[in-house]
């Protein structure tokens, strides 16, 4: 038998090259090559092992037809074309929480470099300087630290801020009561963090709903002498809205580890007083790269010599056996997920997945984790079936999986229900000509439609004239409808009750188009979707 053949492409700890030959993998360590150099030979390799510096780009992918795995040592994966890696069949796997700790503690070293200023004191007294009445600084303990985002990093973050004697304030709507009480923090919601803490710590993926978190709008409702550390991802915060609070004095110090563009050879922020940064060192320490390299070979072998999953951003847990029948349902599943994840408001509490009818008689997990997957990348844009379970444990979130035999209207039907602080949101699915996913119940109300694409969920008074009005609107804007579904849920006979409205429409809608929605007589609620 053949020996997996896996390429090295970056620099890497030795002992990676080590694991995959005692785990019966034929490795190459070629780190430095250019892309022709390595599109020249990649070819040849059934696994790919990098870094960061690797770019894993359509025509890498397409010059590999043995390729079936990717690994990066390490968290972020914007150097891999992951949609078209999927589309060739090509795993792609990271090491989320091999450098968890390291990350962490540099971000606890930044909040105390920024309250002793010690870069600038350092810099000034090498200059032959000694201007010890220039600098006063501030003591941690007692202060509040605001940490937005309490995943794996956060929590390490609480604990050690906890160490230090600060109290610890955590927005983060994966983060239950329970879970926060473990964790020794106070959850609150993120204008009450703003307005408390007197250092504020960024730890969330970038992602639509998180792109520049730290807005002007809410840097402004800070308090006044706020420090601010970010070693997450760049674009959470916005850099021009931080530059001009730390000018103004609003903002006493910041500490960047990571920039909306980098490398940040330049910036506005680059010499404004109270500003210090570093070139992306997060994850640099020795122990780090040493964990991230053993886990990524230790992934990688698994799954070339024994079929394994872990860690895959783009692959379910699924045995060959399992998957035709489960594949319609995980796509019904991450459909509802995700629609319930874009309509819930609230933090969420608990989900709980119920499966009735011929889909009672498959496995939940699989189905189980493709909900918390739809559900769950409205926060992060790295999460799949594989690892949306752990995430959802790690932040607390009850998560109830319910079987029931009894078949209903519909010959196989599975129903999403969140609890929110506002309530509990439920919606409801089957499959039509057993492949086909499609909407049949949205908050208790009826309503039968696809989930694709750009949509507009819109919620009314049943009342008439309303249809032409919203028609109106998105045919004065040159907004084209593809679908249109109807559903209400009835007060007395005839209209007068609540209606849902759930539109496809050809091309995102944009901002302003949905403020006049919502401004139409009879509006309650409107909401872009995107499926």
């Amino acid at each position: 038998m053949t020996k997996p053949k896996v390429l090295i492409s970056d620099k890497m700890d030795p002992n990676a090259a080590r694991i995959f030959e005692e785990r019966g993998c034929a490795v190459d360590v070629k780190p430095g090559m250019t892309p022709d150099e390595l599109k020249a030979v990649i070819g040849e390799y059934d696994g790919l092992a990098i870094r960061s510096a690797t770019k894993v780009t359509r025509e890498i992918l397409d010059a590999a037809p043995n390729l079936k795995v990717i690994g990066r040592a390490g968290i972020g994966v914007d150097n891999v074309d992951i949609p078209y890696a999927s589309g060739r069949g090509v795993v792609v796997m990271n090491t989320p929480f091999g450098n968890s700790i390291t990350t962490a503690e540099h971000a606890i070293a930044m909040i105390m470099a920024l309250a002793r200023q010690i870069p600038a004191a350092n810099a000034r007294t090498q200059n032959g300087e000694w201007p010890k009445n220039d600098f006063m600084g501030v003591e941690v303990t007692g202060k509040t630290l605001g940490l937005i985002g309490a995943g794996n990093i956060g929590s390490i973050v609480a604990s050690r801020a906890l160490g230090l004697r600060m109290k610890v304030v955590a927005f983060d709507p994966f983060l239950t009561a329970e879970r926060a009480v473990e964790l020794g923090v106070e959850k609150v919601d993120l204008d009450t963090l703003l307005v408390r803490a007197d250092f504020i710590t960024l730890h969330t993926p970038l992602t639509d709903q998180t792109r520049n978190i730290l807005s002007a709008e809410n840097i402004a409702k800070t308090k006044k002498g706020v420090r601010i550390v970010n070693c997450a991802r760049g674009g959470l915060i916005d850099e021009a809205a931080l530059k001009d609070a730390l000018d103004s004095g609003h903002v006493a110090g910041a500490a960047l580890d990571v920039f909306q563009t980098e490398p940040a050879k330049e910036s506005p922020l680059f010499g404004t007083p109270g500003f210090i940064c570093t070139p992306h060192l997060g994850a640099s320490t020795t122990e780090a790269q040493v964990n991230v390299a053993l886990q990524v070979a230790e992934q990688m072998a698994d799954y070339l010599v024994n079929g394994g999953v872990t860690n895959a951003l783009n692959m379910p847990s699924l045995s060959a056996e399992e998957a035709p029948k489960l594949r319609p349902y995980m796509a019904l599943a991450e459909k509802l997920g995700s629609l319930v994840g874009q309509l819930a408001h609230g933090n969420l509490v608990r989900i709980s997945i119920e499966r009735e009818g011929a889909a009672s008689e498959l496995a939940g997990k699989p189905i189980e984790a493709a909900v918390l997957a739809g559900l769950m990348k409205q926060y992060s844009d790295s999460v799949n079936m594989v690892n949306a379970p752990y995430l959802a444990k790690e932040r607390g979130l009850d998560v109830r999986s319910v079987r029931h035999e009894r078949e209903g209207a519909y010959n196989t039907l599975v129903r999403v229900t969140v609890g929110t602080s506002q309530g509990d949101r439920s919606v409801a699915g089957t499959l039509f000509g057993n492949d086909n996913p499609r909407l049949v119940e949205i908050f208790g109300i009826g309503i039968e439609a696809d989930l694709t694409g750009d949509m507009l969920y819109i919620v009314n008074e049943d009342a008439p004239g309303f249809i032409g009005r919203i028609g109106t609107l998105l045919g004065e804007n040159g907004i084209n409808i593809g679908t249109f579904h109807l559903g209400r849920r009835p007060n007395g006979a005839g209209a007068g009750g609540e209606a849902v409205l759930l539109l496809s429409v050809d091309q995102p809608i944009p901002e302003d188009v949905v403020k006049k929605a919502c401004a139409l007589e009879g509006v309650k609620v409107v909401m872009p979707l995107a499926f």
